[in-house]
């Protein structure tokens, strides 16, 4: 069964900076990449009812895929080092996909 992950988020930078430019390219480049990630997509919200304000989603075939990304060092690190310092607030889901 596939899996689709997503997580919505907020980040601390300034709507149009530099700073969250760069988060976005970043996410997208080491997190797009690792084995496994298909269908990465990073989408922002244009509607007034969220204060969540981008999104990273993605897919994988199966369980083992989605466990290999998430033990991935890439990821790992994206977490440490970018992740919880620049998102402010965040919700994560992940369905199965039929």
């Amino acid at each position: 069964m596939a899996i689709e992950h997503t997580v919505v988020f907020r980040l601390v930078h300034e709507a149009g900076s530099p700073a969250e430019q760069d988060f976005l390219r970043t996410g997208r480049t080491v997190l797009a990449e690792i084995p496994g990630v298909e269908d990465f997509a990073v989408k922002r919200q244009v509607s007034p009812k969220s204060d969540l304000t981008w999104q990273f989603s993605m897919r994988f075939a199966d369980r083992a895929a989605y466990d290999g990304y998430d033990a991935h060092p890439e990821h790992r690190g994206f977490v440490a080092t970018r992740w919880s310092t620049e998102v402010a607030a965040f919700q994560e889901y992940d369905f199965a996909v039929d």
